[in-house]
């Protein structure tokens, strides 16, 4: 209450003085909901190039996603607005540029501009090889000539860390995420600065891709999980579906998309499937929903085989995600698999994107997720963390991750990470491995990671 009754005020302070204080910069404030709680964000300002509009991004510091299906309606209503969209690019925590074939500069962002000292005149028309060293400016015309030529992608779809050059001839190290746009010949690139390891909000580095670019490198996230996955909706229609559906049960996506979901049940759970979404819908009762439960599912050729089905509801689209995994192999090695559970789910953050949906995919999966930056800090866990280990998401987040080790390990766990940060070795890092792993409680237990 006490900022609201000033903010009207700080805004006419603003337009009669001009004077940036919150503009142009993020901050950690407090918000409050409908219900009257509160909750702290972060609060990023930027002004349309116009004057007209003033776009803030708030990131909920209590949840790291949330509200994903509110951001696809958002991007249908920038996609609309030109200037929305660049003042949208412009307060992007990372720089943007697009290129054509000839790889001349169409289009930069402000962030651009603060990380390399050119302004956008002089980037718009010039190489982009002048933000490169000079010994790799001298051949990269020719990488771009071999791409057109051959078709062959090294670097598009690909993150890389390489080497960028500041407008005063300085260098220095950053993460370069390539892509083309569809139909278009441009193609984006998105630099993140590596000597600043702030986390800082990924998916607002790509409002100027179209919409179904953004769908398509969801698919790409959610194709690279280990079981399958199903989004149907409330008529049992099939929405979306990953790789790992169509290798597991036969089919191929465009033979999934559009059909009922009870061509993946064997025919006794089919024919009463409908009637079972038809109660739910009806009566709010959440039997299979929220639950993990071995099924029995059927492939293309009609063979069965057993399964666990993770079921959860999407916020707010109404939409339905099932996970399933196929229990084949682990009913054939029952015993050793039970000591040997893997966590092995894994999903793409950076995008902003159908956050309600990821979220519930996330917290769908069978296995416990981290992710940590390379001062050994938790950014996300998912609720399956908080099931295995007993912290509460809020007492995660912000933690350093040797908090779930042994005391014996966690001393020496951040001298493992500097080693790898100085030498690149990568000792875990791609493999997994059988650890010991520790609760809030202070039991310990084996497991794989």
């Amino acid at each position: 209450v006490d900022i609201a009754a000033n903010h009207d005020s700080y805004m006419k302070n603003y337009l009669s003085t001009r004077v940036k204080k919150m503009i142009g910069t993020q901050r950690q404030v407090t918000a409050r909901r409908k219900d009257g709680s509160t909750f702290p964000c972060t609060l990023g300002l930027s002004e349309t190039p116009n004057g007209e509009f003033y776009c803030g991004f708030i990131r909920d510091l209590t949840q790291q996603k949330k509200s994903e299906s509110e951001m696809l309606e958002k991007n249908k209503e920038l996609i609309r607005n030109e200037s929305l969209v660049r003042g949208i690019l412009d307060a992007s925590s990372h720089a943007l540029f697009v290129i054509d074939e000839r790889c001349t500069i169409k289009m930069v962002n402000d962030r651009s501009c603060e990380v390399f000292g050119w302004t956008k005149e002089e980037f718009l028309g010039n190489n982009i090889n002048m933000i490169m060293p000079a010994h790799i400016a001298m051949h990269h015309d020719q990488y771009m000539k071999n791409f057109l030529k051959t078709g062959i992608k090294k670097m598009i779809g690909t993150q890389r860390e390489v080497t960028a050059c500041r407008k005063d001839g300085t260098t220095f190290p950053c993460m370069l995420d390539l892509s083309e746009a569809k139909g278009s010949g441009l193609i984006c690139g998105f630099i993140r600065d590596r000597t600043n390891q702030k986390v800082a909000e990924m998916a607002l580095a790509k409002k100027n891709k179209s919409l179904q670019e953004k769908q398509d490198i969801m698919a790409g996230i959610l194709d690279a999980s280990f079981h399958a996955l199903f989004v149907i909706n409330e008529k049992c229609i099939i929405q979306m579906v990953n790789e790992k559906s169509c290798v597991v049960f036969g089919w191929r996506k465009d033979e999934f998309i559009g059909k009922n979901i009870n061509m993946i049940m064997p025919s006794d759970i089919a024919v009463h499937h409908d009637q079972y979404m038809k109660q739910y819908l009806e009566t709010g009762v959440k039997r299979m929903i929220g639950t993990q439960r071995e099924v029995t599912a059927q492939r293309k050729d009609g063979t069965t085989f057993p399964c666990v089905l993770g079921l959860s509801e999407t916020q707010q689209s109404g939409m339905i995600c099932g996970f399933i995994r196929d229990l084949t192999e682990e009913k054939a090695h029952e015993a050793k698999i039970i000591e040997k559970q893997l966590a092995a789910e894994k999903l793409s953050c950076d995008l902003e994107a159908n956050q309600g949906i990821i979220m519930g995919i996330l917290d769908a999966a069978f296995h416990a997720l981290f992710v940590i930056d390379e001062k050994c800090i938790i950014h996300m866990v998912n609720k399956r963390s908080c099931d295995v280990f007993g912290w509460t998401k809020e007492e995660f987040i912000g933690k350093n991750i040797k908090m779930i080790m042994p005391a014996h390990v966690a001393v020496n766990h951040d001298q493992y990470m500097k080693h790898y940060l100085d030498t690149g070795i990568k000792k875990m890092i791609g493999t997994q491995r059988e650890v010991t792993a520790c609760r809030k409680d202070g039991t310990t237990f084996p497991c794989v990671l």
